[in-house]
């Protein structure tokens, strides 16, 4: 009886360790969205007296019309994680294109669920990265083509000529590109 008890006691106390060690930090920037992890003991230290500049490249859009995209809510965790790691705020420059699928991402409420019938679940989100100092980018060329305009998209969101001139652009100012 006592080894079974004593048993317990540690695969408990295991699995406490474990989930301990796992869980999750909410956001310094972005509150909501794009919780991080602390990393202890790093090899290559995050270098916090530099400005990190960042532009996204999303083209990609969630299968299930209920959850926010995947690919925006890197941009959260990006500001958080760095936000955890001593960066300022002021340190951290991001920007986002929206293109190709993820057109649907920046649809104002109304249109969006006209269409897929719930609430999108990128508003908030993109409401925080914009409050946040992100730009939020639309291809010109993906709008003009899904009949987008600034009546039917989040009011934040910024329109391009295409993503691809956004993205030279930015990165003639210095930013880094990720593609997703």
């Amino acid at each position: 009886m006592y080894k079974l008890l004593f048993l317990i006691t540690i695969c408990f106390y295991s699995t406490f360790q474990v989930t301990a060690q796992k869980s999750r930090l909410d956001g310094k920037i972005i509150k909501d969205f794009g919780q991080t992890f602390k990393v202890e003991n790093l090899d290559i230290k995050t270098d916090t007296t530099v400005t990190f500049k960042i532009i996204f490249d999303v083209s990609k859009t969630s299968e299930d019309k209920s959850m926010p995209n995947k690919y925006i809510v890197t941009a959260a965790r990006f500001l958080n994680m760095h936000a955890d790691a001593g960066v300022k705020k002021e340190q951290l420059k991001v920007a986002m294109t929206i293109h190709a699928s993820a057109w649907k991402d920046v649809l104002n409420n109304k249109e969006y669920k006209e269409k897929f019938g719930v609430d999108n679940p990128n508003l908030k989100l993109i409401e925080a990265l914009d409050s946040a100092g992100v730009d939020i980018i639309l291809c010109g060329q993906t709008a003009i083509f899904r009949g987008l305009n600034k009546e039917n998209v989040i009011p934040s969101v910024k329109f391009a000529l295409s993503a691809m001139t956004a993205l030279i652009q930015y990165q003639n100012k210095g930013y880094h590109f990720i593609k997703f």
